[in-house]
């Protein structure tokens, strides 16, 4: 072959090449609209926040004291921190009654909320089920829990059972609506396959889609967890309920102890951190089978 028909060759081929591709289209990027409302609310609760505090009544506070005396407090709570109205076992002690307060309220809650979270699934009821559970702890997780604590405080008196029952009554809307989201993401070809060999719903439910959920029922059980324990903390103080964050509140608003404050939250962060590395281990567990 001539060096002449290896050219006319090679430009045919290039030819062909050309044809072959396809002129792409140009990508136009649209704004979505989910994306500025983001930015709208934002800007607004900005905006709210600037506006709210140029209308607080400071009074005749001197700032650059003020400031001063902050970090002198903050330098004292966590370079000077030491127990004297409470010693260290007492102090434990203190933890585990917060700690059986945060596993009762989580306990009941979460077998609670099995129940109602397989009622709100679309996929294993109807919808009309679904949407008047959903609407139900909707409800109950619009009330802070501070209000529930105390609604039943009314009922059962201030102390641990008003407390356990409130944060119990608003662990129950959070999670029944997290465990019927994971209900209704399960692949439902497991749900068509048992109902296929007729098995009855709660054969479902124990055969199917327990075993194919427990391990972000797991995760969200203990995520849960960790904000009771934060929570029953606050409701030691407010409902009288005890456990460390009652003696924490005693020390910070009436004895102003600022190194016992200090103490106190060096072991609320060791008892987190104790929490969190459990839950880790509890859930590499479930990850393994």
């Amino acid at each position: 072959m001539t060096e002449q028909n290896l050219i006319r060759e090679s430009d045919k081929m290039r030819v062909r090449k050309k044809k072959r591709i396809l002129p792409q289209p140009d990508i136009k990027v649209v704004p979505s609209n989910s994306l500025r409302n983001v930015w709208i609310v934002l800007a607004s609760l900005l905006a709210i926040t600037i506006f709210s505090f140029t209308r607080f009544e400071f009074g005749t506070i001197d700032w650059p004291i003020a400031i001063r005396d902050t970090f002198y407090n903050l330098a004292i709570i966590f370079t000077e921190a030491g127990f004297s109205s409470i010693n260290l076992p007492d102090a434990l002690y203190q933890v585990l009654i917060t700690m059986a307060m945060t596993f009762l309220t989580t306990f009941f809650s979460a077998i609670l909320s099995v129940f109602l979270g397989l009622l709100a699934a679309r996929n294993l009821t109807n919808e009309r089920v679904s949407n008047v559970v959903k609407g139900f702890v909707a409800f109950i997780r619009s009330v802070p829990t501070v209000l529930w604590v105390l609604i039943f405080a009314i009922v059962a008196g201030l102390g641990s059972i008003a407390a356990i029952i409130g944060m119990s009554f608003h662990s129950v809307g959070y999670l029944t609506k997290m465990f019927s989201e994971s209900f209704e993401e399960m692949d439902q070809g497991v749900i068509e396959a048992l109902q296929a060999t007729g098995a009855s719903w709660w054969e479902v439910v124990f055969q199917g889609v327990l075993p194919t959920t427990i391990r972000s029922l797991v995760a969200w059980i203990f995520m849960r967890f960790e904000i009771n324990y934060i929570v029953a903390l606050g409701m030691g103080a407010a409902a009288g309920a005890g456990g460390i964050g009652f003696n924490l509140f005693m020390s910070g608003n009436f004895y102003y102890n600022m190194r016992e404050v200090g103490a106190i939250t060096y072991l609320i962060l060791a008892s987190v951190l104790l929490i969190e590395l459990i839950s880790i281990q509890i859930k590499k567990s479930f990850q393994t089978k």
